[in-house]
């Protein structure tokens, strides 16, 4: 008998992942298809990097139309459609200098050098209880979680936590010997929880006395997830370096970290490379990720329905308040902290053609495609009311 997929999957790769047990075929727009027809509402749409959804046509001609160029050039070179991008990321973020890179991961460990270079090895970086920063050496140095770092060690050296929202653990760490502080404005991977003003108030007082950077990792938060252009967005900050990835590709592999000009001339020739980053057809599709959502209203669209669709989950959360604890978020990231374990949940909501994520064991984690629909939201809603009744 042929093995079935799965089986094959074991056969063939590092047993890394917890496969999901879909043979998807193709993608549509907020659907995954699989290979019986069978269409799945994605409401984590690839982890965050979907944002407009699947086989989007405007990617697509995008993407075709770089092909007949060419698909990749050394960084040797530089591409029109490399400039195009960075004038349209520096102008978003106000920053003064970009470097593509393939991944948020790579983009963290661009910025570390960066850091290093400026300050020197001495200096302290910190990151925040329960973060998630990627899984190469220096992303999962500042990943403070157990369950990632375990096995793993020794990480680098003069990296350390701060509580999450620790306003009196901030105060105490923080002095002239820190060159950088690495926030998730909301976290993702951490259960999507929001770093307070106060925290964000007294990490401005400490900059503008110490002269550190404050580092806005928006790989997942990043590109109107949250309704505006970034996590950060919605506090009164500038950060020092931005870090971009996930949706920044449109579904392929782009990544970006970004900063002002005090770091100008920090990196000479020769300090930093990649042989991919910033691949012309990624840079394409970029691009049109970045138009769409910046520029032809996606953001206020993610920002009316992500009201919604948090709402109607406050609702649901008085109905169950013995099942539901709490709900959290920002436009089109939200979590749903459980009373119970969520993994039954993702099962459950699959066999109701409903793609759902869980993170921090009772967090159910909603990251759809920016162009999701107020009533692909209510297919969402009532299939999670009629899970809850039972």
């Amino acid at each position: 008998m042929e093995p079935s997929f799965l089986e094959k999957e074991k056969q063939l790769f590092f047993h890394t992942y917890n496969r999901i047990p879909l043979e998807i075929s193709r993608a549509e727009g907020v659907h995954l298809i699989d290979k019986n027809d069978n269409r799945y509402l994605d409401l984590f749409s690839g982890l965050a990097v979907n944002a407009l959804g699947y086989s989007h046509p405007k990617i697509i001609s995008a993407v075709m139309q770089q092909m007949t160029k060419f698909s990749h050039l050394s960084n040797g070179y530089i591409s029109d459609i490399q400039l195009e991008l960075a004038e349209l990321l520096i102008s978003h973020t106000r920053m003064s200098k970009a470097f593509f890179t393939n991944s948020g991961t790579e983009a963290i460990e661009g910025t570390i050098k960066l850091i290093r270079k400026k300050f020197g090895p001495d200096k302290k970086i910190y990151s925040l209880d329960n973060s998630f920063h990627g899984r190469t050496y220096g992303a999962l140095s500042l990943t403070n979680r157990a369950k990632y770092q375990k096995g793993f060690e020794p990480f680098l050296p003069n990296i350390d936590k701060i509580g999450f929202n620790n306003v009196e653990d901030l105060k105490n760490k923080i002095d002239s010997n820190t060159a950088a502080v690495f926030i998730e404005f909301i976290q993702g991977e951490g259960g999507v929880n929001i770093v307070s003003n106060d925290f964000i108030e007294e990490l401005k007082k400490l900059r503008k006395k110490y002269e550190f950077a404050i580092v806005a990792d928006e790989i997942q938060t990043g590109i109107g997830r949250t309704g505006k252009k970034f996590g950060f967005s919605d506090f009164d900050i500038s950060p020092d370096i931005i870090v971009l990835a996930k949706a920044l590709g449109g579904g392929l592999p782009l990544g970006a970290f970004l900063a002002t000009s005090k770091f100008d001339d920090i990196f000479k020739a020769g300090n930093h490379g990649t042989t991919f980053g910033g691949n012309p057809v990624c840079c394409a599709a970029g691009k049109v990720v970045l138009t769409e959502v910046f520029e032809n209203g996606l953001m206020e669209h993610v920002k009316i329905e992500g009201e919604y669709l948090i709402s109607q989950l406050n609702e649901l959360a008085k109905l169950f308040p013995e099942k539901i604890s709490k709900i959290r978020g920002k436009g089109f990231m939200v979590g749903i902290e459980l009373l119970e374990p969520g993994m039954p949940y993702v099962s459950k909501m699959r066999e109701r053609r409903v793609l759902i994520n869980c993170t921090n064991s009772n967090v159910i984690r909603l990251l759809p495609p920016l162009i999701i629909s107020k009533n692909d939201i209510d297919f969402f809603l009532f299939n999670l009311h009629e899970l809850l009744k039972v």
